[in-house]
C-alpha cells in the first residue's frame, strides 16, 4: 500500500508564504532608503483601535511608538471603543483602525465615530476595496493577499510589517533618525527563514504541549502583545484553555492557577532574560513544577523543559521569527490533536 503525503493546510502554506510577502511589502514601501508612506504632520499622540489579532498588532505597534518615536500611543478593543462615553479630541492626535478585512463591524463602528468628532484616521488592512479604506483619510496597505485559514498569520505579519514602517515614518517627521532601524529591515527574511528551519523541534514541543488542559502564556513589555497572540492562536485552533499574562504581575495571586490541573508554562522573550524574570520563572519552577517552554534566549540559570530560539541580537527584527515560531506552534498542536485548523468549530472570519 503506497503511502499518502497529507495535504498542507491553509494555515501551513500561508506560514510559508510570509517571506515573499515581506519582500514585497518592503520594495513596495522603501526606495533608496526612504519610506514612501503617506503620514500627518504634527502627531504627538495616536490612539490604535483593533480586535482579535489586529488589536495584537495595535498594542504592539503603541509600543514602538513610544519607544522609537517617542510619540504617546494606547491601543484600545474596538468593541470598547464605541461604547466609550467620550473620545480624546486635537489636531495632534491620530487615530489608527487595523483590520484585515476592511470590513470588521465593530472597527468600522469606532471609525465612523471618530470620524463624527473630525479627528485624523488611518487605516491598515488587507483589502483596498473595503469600507474602512474608503472612509480613512490616509491609508497602508498590507500586500497579504488572500488569507483561507480562521487564524490570523500571514495578514498579522503583514499589519506588523506595515505598523513598523509606519512607525518609521513618523519618527523621521519628528527628526529621528531611524536609518539604523531601516537598515535592519533587510534582515527581516533571514530570521523569518530562521524560525521555517526550526519546524522539527517546534513539532516535538508541539507534541509534548498537545498533553496538557491548560497553556499558561507569559512575557514582559512589549513582548505581552504576542502572549496574547499566542493564546488566542491555540485556543482557536486547538481548543486548549490558554490564558496570558505579564510574566510579574502573573505572580501577584494568578500564578495559583498552577495548584488546580496539570500546567505547562510558556515565556515569550525577544531579548535577554532580566533577573526579575530569571526569579519569577524560578519561583514557579521550585512551587509548582510545571514544565518550562522558553520561546527566545534560555539562561543556564532556568531548567527549561523546550527551548526555541533564533540567533539574532536585534529585538524587534528578532519579533517577527517569534511570531512565527508561535503560529507553528499553534498549528502542529492542533494537527497533533486533529482539529481542522482552517475551519474551527463555530468560527468564522470575512476574508479578503
Amino acid at each position: 500500500m503506497s503511502f499518502i503525503k497529507p495535504k498542507k493546510t491553509s494555515m501551513e502554506i500561508e506560514i510559508f508564504a510570509q517571506c515573499g510577502i515581506i519582500k514585497q511589502i518592503l520594495g513596495n514601501y522603501i526606495s533608496n532608503g526612504e519610506i514612501n508612506i503617506n503620514v500627518p504632520d504634527n502627531v504627538n499622540r495616536v490612539i490604535l483601535v483593533a480586535s482579535g489579532s489586529s488589536y495584537h498588532c495595535a498594542r504592539y505597534c503603541a509600543c514602538l511608538l513610544g519607544s522609537v518615536a517617542n510619540i504617546e500611543a494606547r491601543a484600545i478593543y474596538s468593541s470598547e471603543f464605541i461604547i466609550q462615553p467620550k473620545i480624546a479630541e486635537g489636531e495632534d492626535i491620530l487615530y489608527i483602525f487595523i483590520t484585515q478585512s476592511g470590513e470588521t463591524t465593530d472597527t468600522n463602528s469606532a471609525l465612523m465615530r471618530a470620524k463624527k468628532h473630525r479627528v485624523k484616521t488611518l487605516c491598515i488592512t488587507n483589502n483596498e476595496n473595503s469600507s474602512i479604506w474608503n472612509e480613512s483619510e490616509y491609508h497602508i496597505a498590507c500586500l497579504a493577499g488572500e488569507e483561507k485559514s480562521i487564524a490570523a498569520t500571514k495578514s498579522l505579519s503583514s499589519q506588523l510589517i506595515c505598523a513598523l514602517l509606519l512607525v518609521l515614518k513618523l519618527a523621521q517627521t519628528k527628526n529621528i533618525d531611524v536609518k539604523h532601524l531601516i537598515r535592519d529591515l533587510n534582515d527581516l527574511t533571514d530570521v523569518i527563514e530562521q524560525a521555517y528551519k526550526l519546524h522539527t523541534k517546534i513539532k516535538q514541543t508541539a507534541k509534548f504541549l498537545s498533553k496538557y488542559k491548560n497553556v499558561v502564556i507569559t512575557a514582559d513589555g512589549d513582548m505581552y502583545a504576542f502572549a496574547k497572540e499566542a493564546s488566542l492562536k491555540i485556543k482557536e485552533t486547538s481548543y486548549i484553555n490558554t490564558c496570558s499574562y505579564i510574566l510579574g504581575e502573573f505572580m501577584h495571586g494568578h500564578v495559583a492557577v498552577l495548584n488546580n490541573a496539570k500546567s505547562a508554562v510558556i515565556y515569550i522573550s525577544n531579548g535577554e532574560l532580566n533577573y526579575e524574570t530569571v526569579k519569577n520563572l524560578n519561583n514557579i519552577k521550585e512551587n509548582y513544577k510545571p514544565p518550562i517552554i522558553i520561546i527566545g534566549n534560555r539562561t543556564n540559570q532556568i531548567k527549561s523543559t523546550y527551548n526555541l530560539n533564533i540567533d539574532c541580537q536585534k529585538p524587534i527584527i528578532k519579533t517577527f521569527g517569534i511570531i512565527v515560531i508561535l503560529q507553528l506552534l499553534a498549528l502542529e498542536i492542533a494537527l497533533k490533536l486533529h482539529k481542522n485548523v482552517d475551519k474551527p468549530h463555530g468560527l468564522k472570519k470575512i476574508v479578503k
